[in-house]
């Protein structure tokens, strides 16, 4: 499926940024609070380690009480290293995954951070988590990580899922409709065509309010109708 060939795509664009990292540059504090760029690398391994496991029915681990963040900051606190040790793990991980995603049954869902998903729909949280974290080290570094049509996969996730994020607010979904502009002049639409609400503009941006790396405001995104800044506000890429 075309997910899994964009989301091997991006992590080679990845791994061939975070091959030209120094030790320094690995140390440096990323834009994810409390985390070092090394840190975030490391979340992102034993996330992939998550997937390949949790698929295959294998035992993953447990975070009991504690919150999603909670969880994903403690087990990277448990693990740090340095990158001689990080980077070829996430490197063997992401491989794992990606393989064990494309053989898994595409109709069997498997249990993740908020509801069972299949594999297609687990690939994309991946791009989403793979590509909102390399803001985190690339931004800081000024690193150039240009937008591709990729991202259509990630608006679709954010899109699809605004209904869970009205209810996780406590508030009734109603219809949205997203018009988009891919970085290649690429138009993106989800939703209903006769919906009343409607967030327009460009697709990285849609993105990164999803991810929270970039506040609606400030977006250059519009909106019309009257839940459509509700629902942009509201937008998410991940799960609580």
């Amino acid at each position: 499926m075309e997910i899994f060939d964009d989301l091997e795509a991006e992590y080679d664009r990845l791994d061939g940024i975070f091959a030209t990292l120094s030790d320094e540059q690995w140390a440096r504090p990323s834009a994810a609070e409390g985390w070092s760029n090394i840190d975030v690398l490391l979340h992102l391994a034993q996330s992939e380690e998550t997937v390949a496991a949790t698929v295959k029915g294998d035992v993953t681990r447990e975070r009991g009480a504690m919150t999603v963040d909670e969880a994903m900051d403690f087990w990277v606190r448990a693990e740090r290293a340095g990158p001689e040790v990080v980077y070829p793990r996430w490197q063997a991980a992401r491989r794992i995954s990606v393989q064990v995603l494309r053989t898994a049954d595409p109709a069997k869902a498997s249990p993740w951070a908020s509801a069972p998903l299949r594999p297609a729909t687990m690939a994309t949280t991946r791009l989403a988590e793979h590509w909102a974290h390399a803001l985190d080290i690339t931004g800081p570094l000024d690193i150039p990580y240009p937008d591709t049509d990729r991202l259509r996969h990630i608006a679709r996730l954010g899109h699809r899922t605004l209904p869970y994020a009205f209810q996780l607010a406590g508030e009734e979904p109603v219809p949205i409709r997203a018009e988009l502009t891919g970085p290649e002049g690429t138009s993106w639409q989800f939703g209903p065509e006769d919906a009343a609400d409607v967030i327009s503009g460009p697709l990285g941006a849609f993105c990164r309010v999803g991810a929270q790396r970039l506040k609606p405001e400030d977006s250059g995104l519009t909106t019309s109708g009257p839940h459509a800044a509700t629902a942009l506000r509201l937008l998410r890429n991940y799960a609580a």
